[in-house]
């Protein structure tokens, strides 16, 4: 569980460039205190993104979804531990030979630098996906919860920590995989934001009674009009619960 409520909120850098990620970290500088980095920012600036956040005093959940052979998926989870990331995902699609090759490489890489080894968590279901479009497209014929149960459990047997799944499962992976397990949520929409490509959100109120841990919430903070405003008022509501 975070130490402080402040600490449950991730906010998405999904921008561009640096130009526009500095504005935002100086806007929500001493407020929010983690910022989610993905295949945007860090394809465009690379590492220097992870740099220009930590740099500040805040945390970085590297959200690259890492899904290649074990050996390849080993080597990026090794280059972010080096990176000092709080968080690293990778896909649980990926399958446990893959998976295990991660945690032990997050494992070797901060004993090898002495730091702190960052949060391991697998991406089970995309929050854009729903059943029609796992069964119709992808050819799973499991349910939506079915799917992320299943490759939450495999990613528990690899030894990882915790998974990221939509709020709307976050309450049958608390009760399968009890407390200690992590569950990040994408797909987060704050009263009276639209729900954008997500299919499957939740309020922060909802999810957080779900079972989630950490909400990761992007556009309805970083393109209000008042960025601090917004994240307050997501704070706000986490301090209720």
């Amino acid at each position: 569980m975070p130490a402080e409520p402040r600490d449950r909120l991730i906010v998405a850098l999904d921008v561009a460039d640096l130009a526009q990620a500095e504005p935002l970290l100086a806007r929500l500088q001493g407020l929010v205190t983690t910022y989610k980095i993905g295949s945007q920012l860090f394809t465009s600036v690379g590492p220097a993104a992870v740099e220009c956040v930590r740099k500040r005093g805040a945390r970085v959940f590297l959200d690259l979804k890492f899904h290649d052979i074990p050996t390849t998926v080993a080597g990026a989870v090794r280059e972010a531990v080096g990176l000092g990331c709080f968080m690293v995902n990778v896909h649980a699609a990926g399958g446990s030979t893959m998976l295990r090759a991660a945690r032990e490489a997050a494992l070797e890489a901060a004993r090898t630098l002495s730091v702190s080894r960052p949060l391991l968590l697998a991406v089970t279901v995309l929050t854009s996906l729903d059943r029609s479009v796992l069964q119709r497209e992808l050819n799973v014929p499991l349910s939506v919860e079915g799917q992320v149960l299943h490759l939450a459990g495999l990613a528990k047997a690899a030894g990882l920590d915790g998974c990221v799944a939509s709020p709307q499962e976050a309450r049958l992976l608390r009760g399968a995989f009890g407390r200690e397990w992590v569950i990040v949520t994408p797909g987060i929409r704050p009263e009276g934001s639209g729900t954008d490509d997500q299919a499957r959100s939740l309020t922060p109120g909802q999810a957080l009674r779900a079972g989630a841990d950490y909400l990761v919430i992007g556009r309805p903070i970083t393109r209000a009009p008042d960025p601090a405003a917004a994240a307050r008022a997501v704070i706000e509501e986490i301090n209720r619960g």
